[in-house]
């Protein structure tokens, strides 16, 4: 048990004239680079009559570190993205892919492969509940030891740190985090794709300030409010919330929203009593919801009588009018005192997309727990999924087509990989997922930490990939889809190449000797295509075939879109048989080759032979 000690230092009365001086003006204190601090200016104008002159005012979202967030997002990475077939899988044919890793260095390195080619993302960040952990992204190189030493930093080099309401910086490194992530996630998207984040009261203001900077304010498309629960909670003097958000932004204008599939639930209202051979129809109004002089005038009813004008108008013409008349698309009751026109059921194309959406339609958390649930043994082994129908109608209204990737960069436990399956299942649709996770420890001590543990769970990524695997199974068995069940992962890590690959200017004569290959000696081949694949904008689920040629490994990406071969010996021999096939690009070893004029050898026979075939070394 832990005993509170003793302070024993004296008061910090600046803080606490920060905290009189908030009672009184709260809107003048702010968050500095060092914690709370006075809008001096601000505070000025509130003790004055005259309006007194300071920074110029700009309309915009600013907070400490904004500048850095910023070069976070554009500074490059070399790191890499290696295989882990062990945890896959169907590795070689699976278009799926789950990485593992500190999702900045994942979006960058995804930004060649992937860039333009995401139809839609979804994410549910931490919410800045006071209780999430956050990205540090800014910390130096001398803090390294110090920071794994205090928790902040695990062996993986993730840097997640508690935000507690009580930070000095709380909003502030909440959207340093989330501003750089945001900012890669917008090249990924195809010019008519979309991106859904989940969101609660905590900051979803300033998240919507965010997105307006970042996507640009016209390309706001909605703001969903999610009903997650549906049972009242007993705080006494508090709102019992029922409701988290949904904000929607697209790329650009090109992005269309698509509708919603009618059931006979929805049609419900549709009848025929005057046996219309336009088949099933409902009311609707005839007036204009807006003040419109020129279509305000006198109607004549089919005897002869005459109706005054609503207010604002009618909805069409005088001439339209008439003719819908004629074509009795415009009914009157018997006495012709009320006017209506016909929708017809036929003419719908779907149902439009509301800006509610109800737990009974969508699933609560409730529904989301039970789902897992029925995974792992009737146990949930995590606190706060989301349901697969709540993904589901995101994918629906994204207007996703076949070959479509959906990405979630904070997957959590996965239910965007399940909502992707469910989909392609229900929909007979080929939608591929992109789903990335820090490998955060599980708190054993809570009771769905102890849950994940008696399942050998010890991670997020640990749960993620074991219920992908599960629901997989699950969905396969129930509905025999003919789908992609597989998934290929990835950890991020650090190059697979020496440092004097990236810096040969750093080393003398002496010591590039002593480095006789230019690949760190526990990297796989495995480990290199990845990489390969990635320098050279190939996106990572492309199919992948290996192959014996004159006794060498041989990978073929993509059919002939890429070869690969990391073994050592290549010569003119190998190189005449791998012309046969005419890849489009081929990458060796710069090692693999017996000395310079091999190199060169085996580059001038593939021009001779192969002459639309691009080769490079590593």
């Amino acid at each position: 048990m832990s005993i509170e000690k003793l302070d024993l230092t004296s008061p910090d009365l600046v803080n606490q004239n920060i905290e009189k001086l908030a009672a009184l003006f709260p809107n003048c204190v702010t968050e500095g680079a060092d914690g709370k601090v006075i809008d001096f200016d601000l505070l000025k104008q509130e003790l004055n009559n005259e309006v007194i002159e300071g920074n110029k005012e700009r309309y915009r979202l600013e907070w400490p570190g904004k500048r850095e967030a910023i070069v976070t997002a554009n500074l490059p990475t070399t790191k890499t993205l290696r295989p882990i077939r062990e945890d896959s899988v169907d590795f070689d044919n699976t278009e799926n892919l789950y990485i593992e890793g500190d999702n900045l260095e994942v979006l960058k390195l995804l930004q060649e492969s992937y860039l333009g080619k995401i139809k839609m993302i979804y994410i549910d960040p931490p919410y800045n509940t006071g209780k999430d952990f956050v990205y540090k992204d800014n910390f130096s190189k001398e803090t390294q030891e110090e920071l794994i030493e205090s928790g902040q930093k695990d062996e993986y080099n993730q840097r997640l740190v508690a935000n507690p309401e009580t930070a000095g910086r709380y909003h502030s490194d909440w959207l340093s985090m989330m501003y750089p992530r945001l900012k890669l996630a917008r090249n990924l998207l195809t010019d008519d794709g979309v991106i859904f984040i989940s969101i609660d009261d905590n900051e979803s203001d300033n998240l919507r300030k965010v997105c307006d900077e970042i996507f640009g304010e016209i390309n706001f498309r909605g703001s969903v409010i999610w009903q997650h629960s549906l049972q009242p909670k007993g705080y006494s003097g508090k709102f019992s919330v029922h409701h988290n958000y949904n904000l929607v932004y697209s790329k650009s204008e090109d992005f269309i929203l698509a509708s919603l599939e009618r059931t006979e639930e929805h049609d419900i209202n549709y009848k025929n009593p005057d046996n219309d051979p336009k088949g099933r129809w409902r009311p609707g109004d005839v007036r204009n919801a807006l003040y419109r002089p020129n279509l305000i005038y006198e109607l004549e009813t089919p005897s002869g009588k005459t109706i005054q004008p609503p207010t604002n108008g009618w909805r069409w013409s005088k001439e339209t009018m008439a003719n819908k008349i004629k074509s009795k698309e415009i009914v009157f009751n018997e006495d012709e005192t009320k006017i209506t026109r016909k929708i017809y059921l036929f003419t719908l194309d779907g149902r439009t997309p509301e800006t509610i959406w109800f737990g009974k339609e969508v699933g609560t958390t409730r529904d989301a727990s039970t789902e897992l649930k029925k995974l792992f043994d009737n146990k949930a082994p995590f606190d706060t999924p989301k349901p697969t129908n709540l993904i589901n109608r995101m994918l629906e209204i994204s207007g996703a087509e076949d070959g479509a990737y959906i990405l979630d960069f904070f997957s959590g436990s996965a239910t965007s990989a399940q909502g992707v399956l469910t989909y392609n299942s229900m929909k007979e649709k080929k939608l591929k997922y992109i789903q990335v996770q820090v490998a955060e420890d599980i708190d054993s001590n809570t009771p769905s930490g102890k849950i994940a543990k008696s399942f050998g769970l010890y991670t997020m990524t640990d749960l993620g990939k074991e219920r992908i695997r599960r629901a997989g199974k699950k969905i396969k068995e129930e509905t025999k889809a003919d789908i992609d069940y597989g998934f290929r992962v990835y950890r991020l890590d650090e190059s697979n190449m020496q440092d004097v690959y990236y810096k040969p200017q750093d080393y003398k004569q002496g010591q590039l000797d002593l480095v006789a290959d230019n690949v760190k000696p526990n990297r796989t081949a495995d480990d290199l295509l990845a990489q390969v694949m990635l320098d050279w904008g190939l996106p990572l689920s492309l199919k992948i075939k290996q192959e014996s040629i004159n006794s060498k490994l041989v990978f073929k990406v993509a059919d002939n879109s890429l070869f690969a071969c990391f073994d050592n010996g290549i010569d003119e021999e190998f190189a005449k048989e791998i012309a046969k096939e005419s890849p489009l690009r081929i990458v060796f070893k710069d090692s693999a080759f017996k000395d310079d004029t091999a190199k060169v050898n085996v580059k001038q026979l593939l021009k001779q032979l192969s002459p639309e075939t691009e080769m490079k070394v590593i």
